[in-house]
């Protein structure tokens, strides 16, 4: 049986940080290579961060009745 090796080039990430007065000129000329994946983040909406922070408060509100059970600091602290 015979098995084929894919060589499937590499991929890299590299970030960015750009005067914002030279960003569109920066995205302009890596726009040119087609062999550059430009992701933009702009980092979230006002409406997502509304939408986070209503949710946290519901489940501080449910912790606080008892409702919805909390994990100890150190346990998440040791995640990181």
């Amino acid at each position: 049986m015979e098995s084929a090796i894919l060589n499937r080039p590499k991929r890299r990430q590299v970030v960015l940080n750009i005067h914002s007065r030279k960003y569109h000129f920066i995205i302009d000329l890596l726009k040119n290579y087609d062999y550059v994946q430009i992701e933009e983040n702009d980092g979230d909406s006002k409406e997502e961060i509304v939408a986070n922070l209503t949710q946290a408060f519901k489940e501080l509100k449910l912790l606080k009745e008892g409702k919805l059970e909390g994990r100890p600091v150190e346990e998440i602290l040791n995640e990181i």
